[in-house]
């Protein structure tokens, strides 16, 4: 009987090969500068000019004709996340490489431990830009059969210390997110400051193609006039009374994304407050959409 092999694509790169392909400095920036300027470096970072030329005497470092007369000199890692950063690329390539093979996320203190910063707000503050290095830019509008859902991100008020609690039901304290995923495609979510009807229709013309051929949601009113507002072919499954499954009718597969970003805040994270919220979306979004990708390592390098 023949192996169906793995469920995900293996790495093109162990943490190994990172280790030792990018021990130096010098090895660092040379792939930062292919991945920057496959063609070489033509154009000046500021003024977008093509008169450049390399400083001889400094390595990774240019200097434009246009801006030089301010004294403006760039080099590899300008306009990067690398930039103004006491610590050495190697280490910022290994704290790369591990979030971006944790499913379910890595804390700040765990790689506090693992690379040996001088502090937890050096190795948290490392994280934090590489989150924001994850977020997709140009991200293309859901195709196909759509899935759209949304949950509360926030703790319980019963697990709160007794001089905290509100003693208020329902999830007035917690933060709602709104997501909606293309069958075994891409998914897309965002945190919103409410679950309205505007809210979440803006989201939905935002993220979803009028040409799907199907898109699920849950009872919430807030999806009631996707069909007639947007024209968009909507049905709804009654969670309220039971019914999960009508068909092709459902949301397991956002329900499936909503819980593994819950199992990561909760077991890796423990909390997460509303101001960094959108930076962890960021992250569990990229991964999850990139999970079959090997080299999943550079794409986090080419947006930072």
């Amino acid at each position: 009987m023949k192996s169906k092999g793995p469920l995900t694509t293996q790495p093109n790169l162990t943490l190994a090969d990172i280790k030792r392909d990018y021990e130096s400095e010098d090895a660092c920036k040379a792939l930062l500068r292919d991945m920057r300027w496959p063609d070489g470096v033509v154009k000046c970072p500021r003024c977008g000019n093509d008169k450049v030329y390399t400083l001889r005497h400094k390595r990774f470092h240019w200097q434009c004709r246009i801006c030089q007369k301010n004294g403006y000199r760039f080099s590899v890692i300008t306009k990067t996340i690398f930039e103004n950063t006491n610590y050495p690329l190697s280490t910022w390539f290994e704290v790369i490489y591990l979030m971006s093979q944790s499913k379910k996320g890595m804390s700040a203190l765990q790689l506090h431990r693992m690379i040996g910063s001088g502090s937890y707000k050096t190795a948290w503050y490392m994280c934090q830009r590489i989150r924001a290095a994850m977020r997709d830019k140009d991200f293309p509008q859901l195709m196909g059969q759509v899935e759209v859902d949304e949950t509360y991100i926030g703790g319980k008020d019963k697990n709160r210390h007794w001089d905290k609690r509100q003693h208020r039901r329902g999830g007035w304290d917690k933060t709602p997110v709104i997501g909606a995923i293309s069958r075994k495609g891409n998914v897309v979510c965002q945190m919103i400051e409410r679950a309205d009807v505007p809210t979440m229709n803006k989201f939905v013309a935002e993220a979803v193609s009028k040409d799907v051929s199907l898109v699920s949601t849950d009872e919430h009113s807030g999806y009631q006039y996707l069909k007639p507002w947007q024209g968009l072919p909507h049905e709804t499954v009654g969670h309220r009374h039971g019914e999960y499954v009508r068909g092709e009718v459902h949301t397991n597969n956002m329900e499936s994304f909503w819980s593994l970003l819950k199992r990561g805040i909760i077991g890796t994270y423990h909390n997460v407050s509303k101001t960094y919220l959108p930076l962890y979306l960021a992250e569990f979004q990229f991964r999850f959409n990139n999970r079959k990708n090997p080299d999943i390592f550079k794409a986090i390098l080419a947006g930072c």
